[in-house]
């Protein structure tokens, strides 16, 4: 099965957007689709309109909206990261 991709909303400056980028690079995640909305303005509402949330870093690994940082690492710690990342049925 192939691997999904994964997309994060970002900002420079952001420790949980770094935080989040360490996690997957840990993981194995070798390319991060990196939105950065305080250089594309824009990209700031699709992310509000899809997420709901206003704060970065929104993690999308495939289609699944994962959330913050807080909820990649509480996904992490109860072991549901690696079998999405390996693209396992969930």
């Amino acid at each position: 099965m192939p691997k999904p991709s994964v997309r994060m909303f970002s900002r420079a400056g952001c420790p949980y957007c770094s935080a989040a980028v360490a996690l997957l690079e840990r993981k194995g995640v070798a390319a991060i689709d990196t939105i950065r909305i305080d250089l594309d303005p824009p990209q700031r509402q699709v992310m509000i309109e899809a997420t709901g949330r206003r704060t970065v870093p929104q993690i999308f690994i495939g289609e699944r909206h994962i959330g913050g940082f807080d909820d990649l690492d509480a996904l992490d710690r109860a072991g549901g990261l690696d079998p999405l990342l390996a693209g396992e049925p969930g």
